[in-house]
């Protein structure tokens, strides 16, 4: 598949619209965008159970409509934005695909690999920043590609800084405003990333063994006054008002339900025994916080 080639159907769109509420207009505008996004966001979690259990971690069109749409699971960044970029490019949008390296709770001087997908989207507006899958933090609107501004979202207001320090360099960092603070999120630049750049990235996230993704449970789904997060067997409740409520899962049962309740996700039990068994294990090693 080419970085514009798009294989969805008319079929394939109702299916996905129906998957994220959505029936607003079906054009390339920014009202669209920002419908869709917001509707995606609210109904497919991100998560890594794939990952977890072994299974690999497929990127074509057929793999996630199948995945995402049909069996209502989830997924994470790669899985997301590849199949918002197919629709995108469906409806007549023109998209670029754009790698990120995640500094989020890294060290400043840390130079953590480049694997977070996001997607440019050109509009006559002006460029506008897409993505539906940065985790616990992920955007639930469309942000202008615009500098030093910072922009209301239906969660935290978020803001795009110039990462030169006063030089020339063609690099964005996306920073949110948790409480008073701003807190980093990842950088990156205009380059345009191609298919075979997110499989690669795809293969080493879900794979390297030292990885996060590989050693550890992270799911995340927002609502209209909060976003679910659930690391290991910690689920945690982040209310936009400050507060949070967190509590510990023991077992399958219990995971079972949190995933029905507040993720929307039925989950085979022999899943969710090899999933809470993978999670005893990560909770019982040290922190693995590579990749």
């Amino acid at each position: 598949m080419t970085a514009t080639e798009t294989v969805l159907g008319a079929s394939d769109l109702a299916a996905y619209f129906a998957r994220i509420g959505y029936s607003g207009p079906a054009e390339p505008s920014l009202s669209c965008l920002a419908g869709i996004i917001a509707g995606h966001a609210a109904a497919i979690p991100f998560e890594n159970l794939d990952v977890l259990l072994g299974r690999p971690v497929r990127l074509d069109t057929a793999a996630l409509l199948d995945k995402l749409v049909h069996r209502r699971r989830g997924g994470y960044c790669f899985e997301h934005n590849t199949l918002l970029m197919q629709v995108l490019l469906a409806l007549g949008f023109a998209v670029e695909g754009l790698g990120a390296r995640v500094v989020w709770m890294r060290a400043p001087d840390e130079i953590p690999p480049r694997t977070h997908m996001l997607l440019r989207v050109l509009l006559p507006a002006g460029p506008h920043l897409a993505d539906v899958g940065f985790g616990g933090l992920t955007l639930t609107a469309p942000l202008r590609l615009v500098a030093d501004l910072e922009q209301p979202t239906p969660h935290d207001p978020h803001r795009l800084v110039a990462t030169g320090n006063g030089q020339p360099s063609d690099e964005l960092e996306l920073q949110a405003r948790l409480g008073a603070e701003w807190t980093r999120l990842y950088r990156f630049s205009l380059e345009p990333q191609y298919p075979i750049d997110y499989e690669l990235a795809n293969w080493f996230t879900s794979t390297y063994p030292a990885g996060l993704f590989t050693n550890n449970l992270l799911m995340a789904l927002p609502e209209p006054d909060r976003r679910y997060a659930l690391f290991n067997d910690a689920f945690t409740v982040h209310y936009l008002d400050g507060r949070r409520e967190r509590r510990e899962w023991h077992g399958p049962v219990e995971l079972g339900d949190i995933l029905a309740r507040h993720f929307h996700m039925m989950v085979p039990p022999e899943d969710l025994e090899k999933v809470s068994a993978a999670v005893e294990r990560a909770v019982a090693a040290p922190p693995k916080t590579a990749g």
